[in-house]
């Protein structure tokens, strides 16, 4: 897509501090961190976002899933971290590319702020 920031993002034609990348995600430090550490995980395959997921994609966020306790440990999240997604707008998903959230190193306070 071509005026999604994240897939820009994801083809290198904006600069991010990437944590994490292979063929299929990229993981890069979130521009307005709300804790000591918070990335963004995104599909390099724009979706929109989780209400867009097609049952194809199951593979992909499966994927998706099992390489977030590895990214957890590489940011050295040993005492716990939060993944979040938002979606949609009463969601406040500011940016329609799927994305999560991952957020760690302070206690994380409930409801999240």
């Amino acid at each position: 897509m071509n005026d999604c920031i994240f897939c820009m993002i994801a083809n290198k034609d904006i600069p991010s501090k990437i944590v994490y990348e292979d063929d299929h995600i990229i993981v890069f430090h979130d521009l307005e961190p709300q804790a000591p550490v918070h990335v963004l995980v995104i599909p390099k395959k724009h979706i929109g976002s989780m209400d867009d997921v097609q049952p194809e994609d199951a593979e992909l966020l499966g994927y998706l899933m099992t390489k977030i306790k590895d990214i957890a440990k590489t940011l050295e999240l040993e005492n716990g971290y939060r993944l979040i997604n938002n979606c949609g707008e009463d969601g406040l998903q500011t940016v329609k590319h799927l994305h999560f959230h991952l957020l760690g190193k302070r206690r994380l306070t409930w409801p999240p702020g």
